[in-house]
């Protein structure tokens, strides 16, 4: 018998007594609070721009991030003022597309990674009004980062669905010369409340 037909059949022994399942208890990891202050450098490094403010000026934060010659759409249950923006009541990417900014929350934002996480609920609205409109003013509450991904996984709810913000929507065609827009918003706005 030579070497080789001596490992594959350890192989095969290995395998044929390895397929007894076995109870792998879930790694429990505890949640830690994420680190604001590198959510904020993360996003920033991604050429988004980051402000941070209290609750009391949240709506006046939001104001100033907004075009002052644009319309803006906003989606069913966002919590906090916006004056002039019109609803979403199912816009058609058209109707979007002339659309200049839109304000969202967020479920959670990662720390490590500079990511927001929308699962399209309430105040988040639809993948469409996220991706469409050419500036997407993003509130993120400081209680809503956390340190890293699987912590931000937790968190979501399997069923919905999601969308992974990391920065404006870049690209690079073949020489490497940085492209916005593309994909989505050309620019990020993030409001870090707390």
């Amino acid at each position: 018998m030579s070497a080789r037909d001596e490992i594959l059949a350890a192989v095969r022994d290995a395998v044929a007594t390895a397929r007894r399942p076995v109870a792998v208890p879930p790694l429990e990891r505890p949640e830690r609070p994420g680190d604001v202050d590198l959510f904020a450098e993360r996003v920033a490094d991604y050429r988004a721009t980051v402000v941070r403010c209290g609750p009391d000026e949240l709506e006046r934060a939001i104001a100033a991030a907004l075009p002052a010659d644009g319309s803006v759409v906003v989606p069913d249950g966002l919590p906090y003022v916006v004056p002039g923006a019109v609803r979403d009541d199912g816009l058609a990417a058209v109707e979007l597309d002339r659309v200049a900014a839109v304000v969202t929350t967020s479920t959670v934002a990662v720390a490590t990674t500079g990511t927001i996480v929308l699962s399209h609920g309430p105040g988040e609205g639809r993948r469409a009004l996220t991706l469409v409109p050419d500036l997407h003013v993003c509130v993120v509450r400081s209680d809503q980062v956390v340190d890293d991904v699987p912590a931000a996984v937790r968190r979501l709810d399997p069923d919905r669905p999601t969308t992974w913000i990391s920065g404006p929507s870049a690209t690079s065609d073949i020489e490497l010369s940085r492209v916005e827009g593309v994909h989505g918003p050309r620019t990020l706005h993030v409001i870090l409340v707390g």
